[in-house]
């Protein structure tokens, strides 16, 4: 189905890949559907499913819809101003190039740092917590067990070299990975729908009551991070073709998939289980309740097919994160903030030398910290994960304030929707989730981990050491694009 990954038949100069050049990606190689493969993949639906689905269940009981429905209008809010900023910006740098545009050089070099910090952040926290997910799965197939570390090496390596090789290979695998995991939970949605009949689709529990329960900051928080990779659709812009049109169309696609993806699934999961039993029963036994629904309602087939699926959901995951964060570091060495080594591509055009480099530096951290002794999950997921969270939210704000300034600056009155109200809007309601993600940290990181708190430290430190390196080395430019 994806034989050509820009989905466009190669008929025309402008939609026929350009040879890569020194210090660039290769262009005119993706159209919309690639491009959002990469950014659904990241965005792991059967692992956020399963994964943070009991989290906000336990949270706010059946209005947990609402919430993923809230979260996905947030991330369509914050698309609106980044999107028509958009048109001034085609920059693997992500969200570092529209602070460039907006705030400087200085403060774009501070977001260079917390994405950084993010990004590795992420990766080594999700490794972990998939070399576990994958050596119980295989133990409960075999009853063979393997340490987490060895699958994490050996996928590691698997992962580095597929992205090394270029998107052709990587968007073949994510195409099939993410095609499994859609008709998986379609079928439990049809199928507990045919069951239990269209009453699973009840509005009784969408009250004001559970919606502004305790819980809903955490519960927000968390449907929100399923959709932290919406950056990608930027970051793989150089690649793009037509990048005017495919990135908003890409954004607006995803969005849409996920944000109806995550509601009707959380939606249908929880009215099968009923309105007055889903908080209970997401409290009692997160990891394994919707396995059971599916078993109960499905069989066993269906149910052991989601627990492949979760694994594999992880590992798309992770190779989509690896191949936007490869697009990161190649950005950022050719502005100037890393090593020029970085910025060099392979004949395919691909980034293969960032690409290598993250692999090494997530699999010396991982190792290092599973060598010493630190738990796959109470310690090295929940502390570095929670790091990321937090970090994530701060670039956020920081982008979202750049892109208010850049209107400002600019004067662009064509949309005031779009350049001024919901830039503003978004800047206020992300500085809310800042202030969320502090107050409910100790939800992010678990009992008993308090030392994990001096990691955010890191976050500070990251921002001023950028400050201090963008203010002091003058030749950073931001400003090289393939227009």
């Amino acid at each position: 189905m994806i034989d050509n990954v820009s989905e466009l038949p190669a008929t025309t100069p402008s939609s026929t890949p350009v040879q890569p050049q020194a210090g660039h990606l290769r262009s005119n190689k993706l159209g919309v559907f690639a491009i959002a493969f990469f950014v659904i993949a990241a965005a792991a639906p059967m692992a956020a499913v399963v994964g943070t689905g009991p989290v906000v269940f336990a949270a706010v009981g059946p209005a947990a819809p609402l919430i993923y429905a809230i979260a996905a209008l947030l991330i369509a809010l914050f698309a609106v101003g980044y999107l028509r900023m958009s048109r001034h910006v085609t920059n693997a740098g992500g969200f570092v190039a529209y602070i460039a545009k907006g705030l400087g050089t200085p403060w774009a070099t501070a977001g260079a740092g917390l994405a950084l910090l993010m990004y590795l952040s992420l990766q080594v926290g999700l490794w972990s917590q998939f070399g576990v997910f994958a050596g119980q799965l295989l133990e409960s197939i075999t009853g063979l067990s393997v340490p987490p570390l060895v699958w994490i090496v050996a996928l590691l390596v698997i992962t580095t070299a597929l992205t090394m090789r270029g998107v052709d290979t990587s968007i073949r695998l994510l195409a099939v990975l993410i095609i499994g995991e859609t008709l998986v939970v379609a079928a439990l949605v049809i199928v507990l729908v045919a069951s239990k009949g269209p009453g699973v689709f009840t509005f009784s529990g969408f009250t004001a009551e559970n919606l502004f329960s305790p819980g809903l900051g955490i519960a927000l928080l968390f449907a929100f991070l399923c959709f932290t990779s919406f950056e990608a659709t930027v970051v793989f812009s150089e690649e793009a073709i037509n990048p005017r049109k495919t990135i908003p169309r890409a954004l607006y696609a995803v969005i849409a998939f996920v944000g109806i993806f995550y509601t009707l699934s959380i939606w249908v999961i929880g009215g099968a289980i009923g309105v007055d039993n889903i908080q209970q029963a997401a409290t009692d036994d997160p990891a394994g309740f919707i396995f059971n629904l599916a078993s109960e309602s499905g069989g066993s087939v269906l149910s052991m097919a989601m627990q492949v699926l979760v694994v594999t959901s992880y590992l798309a995951m992770l190779l989509g994160l690896m191949n936007m964060f490869a697009r990161y570091l190649f950005a950022l060495s050719r502005a100037g903030v890393l090593p020029a080594r970085l910025a060099t591509v392979s004949k395919e055009g691909s980034p293969a030398t960032a690409a290598l480099s993250n692999g090494v530096a997530v699999g010396i951290v991982v190792v290092t910290f599973l060598v010493l002794g630190a738990d796959p999950l109470t310690v090295v997921f929940a502390w570095f994960s929670a790091l990321a969270t937090a970090a994530f939210i701060t670039i956020l704000i920081v982008a979202s304030v750049s892109i208010v300034v850049f209107f400002v600056r600019t004067k662009d009155n064509t949309s005031i929707w779009a350049t001024k109200i919901a830039p503003t809007l978004s800047t206020v309601i992300l500085s809310y989730i800042g202030y969320v993600t502090i107050e409910n940290y100790d939800s992010l990181i678990g009992p008993d981990n308090a030392a994990a708190k001096w990691l955010l430290v890191l976050i500070p430190a990251a921002m001023l050491g950028g400050l201090v390196f963008g203010r002091s080395k003058r030749d950073i430019d931001y400003a090289k694009e393939v227009i």
